[in-house]
């Protein structure tokens, strides 16, 4: 049987090892765009995250697919990093409808100060890597522009983040709901958005759970 060693399994472990492939990545980006640049972070020999101000986001796009080569459009999103201000409890039959005390919003890799953030992510298919770009978006105008242009696949992901977040993106030629009714106020992966269904009904992991060998029913 095959063992992982430390690095593998050791986050902190792998992130002190170099990795000249991404390090290289992570340089040619920062020089490409300048100012626009905020911050990176490698985890060697596993993947590269890049920080770019919000008004870089199209030419980090662009640069990264000339010059790194990542033409390989993955995916794009958004993430709200809002602790959840209902909780969810694993031995309850629904949230608890409480708000809980404030926790501090953490970012991730490459850090940020916003509670919303954009994510994308492109692979090169030459290199077989890929790297996560993230942009802060300001709370009082979550918008951006759209990347439509430089990788039309974006068409898709950016109606979903529209509905899904709330997040407008400049330039998008239709964003209209790809799942939920037209009518439908709310955007329900904001972690503000209370989830009604829990509250009249327990939710699916609680009920009809089967006895393992050996229990007895209370």
């Amino acid at each position: 049987m095959t063992r992982l060693s430390s690095t593998e399994t050791d986050p902190v472990a792998a992130a002190a090892l170099p990795d000249e492939h991404r390090e290289g990545w992570a340089t040619r980006i920062t020089e490409a765009l300048g100012d626009g640049y905020r911050d990176h972070h490698i985890l060697a020999g596993r993947d590269l995250w890049v920080r770019v101000n919000r008004d870089s986001w199209v030419d980090a796009a662009t640069a990264i697919r000339d010059r790194l080569g990542c033409r390989f459009f993955d995916w794009l999103s958004a993430i709200d990093w809002l602790p959840s201000p209902y909780g969810r409890d694993m031995d309850a039959q629904e949230d608890n409808p409480r708000p809980r005390a404030a926790e501090p919003m953490e970012q991730g890799y490459a850090g940020g100060e916003t509670r919303f953030q954009m994510l994308l992510r492109l692979y090169s298919m030459e290199h077989h890597l890929g790297l996560t770009i993230k942009a802060d978006l300001p709370d009082d105008d979550l918008s951006i522009d759209t990347l439509i242009g430089v990788f039309p696949g974006a068409n898709w992901h950016e109606r979903e983040a529209w509905e899904m977040f709330g997040i407008h993106f400049n330039g998008h030629p239709d964003l209209r709901h790809l799942y939920l009714p037209g009518e439908f106020e709310g955007n329900p992966l904001r972690k503000d958005y209370p989830l009604l269904a829990r509250r009249v009904k327990p939710w699916p992991g609680i009920v009809d759970v089967e006895l393992m060998p050996g229990e007895e029913s209370s």
